[in-house]
């Protein structure tokens, strides 16, 4: 079972407005707190792309 991880700067006080992380054997997991059941595998190399390029926003 995955370990989520939600980030401690996530908005609204129950955290229902964020992005979760979990570690799997081949890469990392996402999903959006308010629809847990969805689950997007990536690999780190494109996780790291995404963070980038949030970043330049």
């Amino acid at each position: 079972m995955a370990q989520w991880q939600k980030p401690t700067f996530s908005s609204g006080t129950d955290g229902s407005n964020c992005v979760e992380l979990a570690g799997s054997g081949t890469g990392v997991l996402l999903r959006e707190s308010d629809d847990p059941t969805r689950i997007l595998p990536v690999s780190p190399d494109a996780l790291a792309a995404l963070i980038r390029s949030t970043r330049r926003s």
